[in-house]
């Protein structure tokens, strides 16, 4: 049973998503918050296996109770929802550790496969479209200079894992590095598994961001 807390200060789409997860088999939803403050406290208290998160609530909002959420260090994981596709705040809301975003109006079968991926440590938002938000926004993701140092979370990584670190930043996807790295898929899977355990990545995302940081890949104009 995968558990659900949707966090919203509007009643009506809190209502509208309660009555999709628990009508749907092998989903539930365990509480409901609105507002941050009260988000970040039922997490503690419920440990959901996802957060549907609205970015914009008063006090404290979206992107600062995900931050607490994942600073708690808890297995729940946060999947950020928000109006426009562009909406800077969604941005805000990877690099605070959400694992992926979805459009409010997303229709119901992608919405439950997105918090069915986020649950099972997945990214919704998928290698390229990721890279390509990064790219629109690499300024809000990476303070000045944060593509100069070393990253210490490298020195695990053998030159293989590297490399496929590196095509993830990229914003390959897995068929895609098993064709260049000349790998088969499933031995692609294994060392994506090794890489994002060993640089502490919650999902593909985090990897993503990761690689920026370390100057691993840089955005493209």
């Amino acid at each position: 049973m995968t558990t659900v807390l949707i966090a919203d200060d509007q009643p009506l789409p809190r209502m509208g998503f309660r009555m999709l997860l628990d009508g749907t088999p092998g989903m539930t939803v365990v509480g409901e918050a609105d507002n941050g403050t009260q988000a970040v406290r039922m997490a503690a208290d419920l440990r959901p296996d996802v957060v549907l998160m609205d970015v914009r609530m008063p006090g404290v909002d979206g992107i600062e109770a995900t931050r607490r959420i994942v600073a708690a260090g808890a297995r729940t994981r946060v999947l950020i929802l928000t109006t426009f596709d562009l909406d800077e705040y969604a941005y805000a809301g990877l690099r605070a550790g959400a694992s992926g975003f979805l459009l409010k109006d997303v229709r119901a079968a992608e919405l439950l496969a997105g918090i069915q991926a986020v649950a099972t440590g997945d990214a919704v938002v998928s290698p390229r479209l990721t890279r390509r938000l990064l790219d629109a926004h690499a300024h809000h993701f990476l303070a000045p200079g944060a593509r100069r140092h070393t990253d210490a979370r490298l020195t695990a990584l053998s030159e293989r894992e590297h490399e496929v670190l590196v095509a993830i930043g990229t914003g390959w996807t897995n068929a895609e590095i098993a064709d260049r790295l000349v790998l088969t898929e499933s031995t692609v899977k294994k060392h994506v598994g090794r890489v994002m355990a060993k640089i502490g990545a919650r999902d593909r995302i985090q990897a993503v961001i990761i690689a920026y940081d370390a100057g691993l890949v840089t955005p493209r104009p």
